[in-house]
C-alpha cells in the first residue's frame, strides 16, 4: 500500500460558507420588524379577506348569513325577560288616559327592543293637557308612563268657544260650557292668553269683589277691563294694573263707589280717575241740578 507524501495530499471540495445573494436578502428582510409584522399579521389577514370575499360573492351565502343573524337577534329580543306585556298610566285623568292609549296603539306582548321610548314621550308631550311625561319599562314587563298634567287656571272665551289655559297661557283643552268649570275665572279678548300671569294677579287682587266678578277682558291687546255684574267695568291702565285695581277697591270700600249707578270707573289715567254714569243716573243728576237752580219744569 502506497503512502502519500505531503505534496500528494488529496483535495476535498467544501461548501462556501458565504450565503447566496438571495438568501442574504431574505435574511436581511427577516431582520426587518415591518416585514416580520407583515408575514405574521398582514399575510393571514389578506388570506382571510380573500376567502371571505370569495364566500360572500355568492348571493346564497350572503342571504344565509343575513338570515342567520336576524334569527339570532329575534331569539334574543323575544326572550321573556325582554317582553312588555302591558301598559300602566299614572297621574292622568280619565280623558287623558284614553287619549294616550289612542295615540299609542301598541299590541302586547311586544319586545322592549321595538319600543322607541323617546319618540313615544314626544308624542305624549304633544297633547295639550300634558306638561311632562316619563316612560320606563319596569319589572314584570310593564310599560310605565308617569304623566304630569297642566293645571288650568282660567277659561279663555274666544268667539263662541271656551279654552282652558294654564298659568303660562298654554292651551289645556276645550270646554263645552261655562258651567263645566264654574271654579275658574273667565278672560276674554284677543291676546288674553299671552298675559295669563297678569290676569291671575288681577283676579287675586279682586277677591273682595269675587261675588260680583264676571271676568276680565283684554282691550286692544294692551290692557284689561274688570267686568262686574250690572254691566259695570273697571278700566285699568296698561302699566300698574294690579295697583290701580287695589285703589279702586279701596275707594269702593270707603264710599261704596261701585254700589252707585255708574257704568264704568276709568283708571287709565292714574292721576285723574273718572266715573262714567249710566243713562238713568245722568238724567237723575240733571234733574237734581235743575231743581237746585230753579230751572226744573214738570
Amino acid at each position: 500500500m502506497q503512502s502519500l507524501t505531503d505534496d500528494e495530499t488529496p483535495q476535498i471540495n467544501r461548501p462556501d460558507p458565504a450565503p447566496s445573494r438571495l438568501k442574504y436578502r431574505i435574511e436581511r428582510l427577516m431582520l426587518t420588524p415591518l416585514f416580520r409584522l407583515a408575514l405574521r399579521v398582514g399575510l393571514p389577514a389578506l388570506v382571510a379577506f380573500g376567502a371571505t370575499s370569495w364566500y360572500f360573492s355568492y348571493e346564497d351565502n350572503r342571504t344565509a348569513v343575513v338570515d342567520g343573524i336576524a334569527e339570532i337577534r329575534r331569539k334574543i329580543e323575544t326572550r321573556p325577560e325582554f317582553m312588555v306585556n302591558s301598559m300602566a298610566i299614572n297621574g292622568a285623568s280619565g280623558g287623558i288616559t284614553e287619549d294616550i292609549r289612542e295615540i299609542l296603539p301598541l299590541e302586547f306582548p311586544i319586545s322592549s327592543f321595538d319600543l322607541e321610548l323617546d319618540q313615544m314621550r314626544e308624542i305624549i308631550n304633544g297633547l295639550d293637557a300634558v306638561r311632562t311625561a316619563e316612560l320606563r319599562i319596569r319589572q314584570g314587563g310593564v310599560l310605565q308612563i308617569d304623566v304630569t298634567e297642566r293645571v288650568p287656571v282660567a277659561l279663555w272665551r274666544r268667539g263662541g268657544s271656551l279654552e282652558l289655559l294654564d298659568r303660562k297661557g298654554v292651551h289645556v283643552g276645550p270646554v263645552a260650557a261655562r258651567a263645566d268649570r264654574p271654579d275658574l275665572p273667565v278672560i276674554a279678548g284677543d291676546g288674553a292668553d299671552a298675559h295669563v300671569p297678569e290676569a291671575v294677579a288681577l283676579i287675586r287682587a279682586a277677591a273682595p269683589l269675587a261675588s260680583r266678578l264676571r271676568g276680565l277682558e283684554r282691550m286692544g291687546e294692551r290692557r284689561w277691563d274688570v267686568v262686574l255684574d250690572r254691566n259695570q267695568r273697571i278700566m285699568l291702565p296698561e302699566k300698574g294694573a294690579v295697583h290701580a285695581l287695589e285703589r279702586a277697591i279701596a275707594m269702593d270700600q270707603a264710599v261704596d263707589m261701585l254700589g252707585r249707578d255708574i257704568a264704568a270707573v276709568d283708571l287709565r289715567l292714574p292721576r285723574r280717575p273718572t266715573m262714567r254714569l249710566n243713562a238713568g243716573a245722568v238724567e237723575e243728576y240733571t234733574r237734581i241740578k235743575a231743581m237746585e237752580t230753579g230751572e226744573y219744569q214738570e
